[in-house]
């Protein structure tokens, strides 16, 4: 297993990270803490999650679960806690079922960390994010439509000066040690990068967005981004949320898989991308490399990324995971990747 530094920190994170968000739904308690302790044994240490999960599918009598349990985890193995890199994330605004769907300012910071230490049973977080900024993203196809001329400049630069003063507080009471964004901007991450000077002590390390084959939205102005301000990406969903391995194509929905749960893979699953997969599905067997492990070789060798976050299921599926995550891509095999991307640039 590969080390990294998170952006400008002391953080030494695992190329790979094991994400959370089916645990309490699709995977049972006893399963996700086999899956802990499988990755930790074959050298992953970082492990992600957020208050509002599990999300498979998001349901509000389920939400904290996942910290719930990961937390029983912890208090199992105290003796690890240092071992690993925990990141979580406070929700952003709309969804109803936390705090009545108010937000990210300093109230709901404050009540946020509060709890997720609490279902975590840990004094501090590695790694705080904030899951999706109050204006509005363009991610989880929002981007078709995104409109940021009804953005109001001037509330969301005082929201972000609230928000860091709060973290700022919270990091000085050992709560937290390092923040992080997702699915954010390049200008929105800029301009928590700006206000920042004014808070030496808060360091913001990574932004959290979906990337992967199908999704490259983040190669461009947000490549460069991080390369300059030393910002990681955190990749979710680099299998596309499983349709990268092949399992859904010719119409299969696999008993218990991600699809049986949630129509479409939110919204992932169309004509085109249908086409696209099967195209990416049949350039890995040609190079003989199982898909999935071809799709997350992609991700981790990227130069912007500081992790790439899988999830799984079962245990079995994490084990074929772990079994290829030692492979690189050949010059060879990224040209013909690239290739197709020209082919399909955006297919959901």
């Amino acid at each position: 297993m590969q080390f990294k530094k998170l952006g400008n920190s002391d953080l030494e994170v695992s190329s790979y990270c094991l994400g959370t968000m089916t645990f309490g739904e699709a995977t049972s308690e006893k399963d996700g803490h086999e899956q802990i302790d499988i990755s930790i044994d074959a050298g992953i240490n970082f492990f992600d999650t957020a208050e509002m999960y599990p999300t498979c599918p998001l349901k509000a009598e389920t939400t904290g679960d996942t910290e719930t349990i990961f937390g029983n985890w912890i208090d199992n193995n105290r003796s690890k806690r240092s071992e690993i890199v925990l990141a979580t994330k406070i929700s952003g605004i709309g969804y109803n079922a936390v705090r009545n769907g108010e937000g990210i300012n300093g109230r709901s910071i404050k009540i946020a960390i509060e709890g997720s230490l609490e279902r975590l049973k840990t004094d501090y977080v590695d790694l705080y994010q904030l899951h999706w900024p109050n204006r509005g993203s363009y991610h989880f196809r929002q981007n078709w439509n995104y409109n940021p001329t009804n953005q109001d400049t001037k509330k969301t630069k005082e929201n972000i000066i609230e928000v860091l003063e709060t973290l700022s507080e919270i990091h000085k009471e050992g709560k937290i040690r390092y923040i992080g964004l997702s699915n954010e901007t390049c200008w929105g991450t800029m301009q928590f990068i700006n206000y920042l000077k004014d808070f030496p002590n808060l360091k913001l390390v990574s932004t959290q967005n979906e990337y992967s084959l199908l999704c490259r939205l983040y190669d461009l102005d947000l490549a460069e981004m991080s390369h300059h301000e030393k910002i990681s990406l955190l990749a979710y969903s680099p299998l596309a949320g499983g349709f990268l391995t092949g399992k859904y194509l010719d119409g299969k929905v696999p008993k218990n898989s991600r699809l049986s749960r949630v129509s479409s893979l939110f919204g992932r699953i169309n004509d085109n991308s249908t086409i696209a997969v099967r195209e990416y599905v049949s350039l890995a067997r040609k190079f003989n490399i199982e898909p999935v492990h071809m799709a997350l070789a992609f991700c981790n060798q990227r130069s912007f990324m500081g992790s790439v976050i899988f999830g799984a299921t079962e245990k079995l599926q994490l084990t074929k995971i772990i079994n290829g995550l030692d492979i690189v891509l050949s010059d060879e095999l990224i040209t013909e990747i690239n290739k197709l991307y020209k082919k399909f640039p955006i297919t959901f």
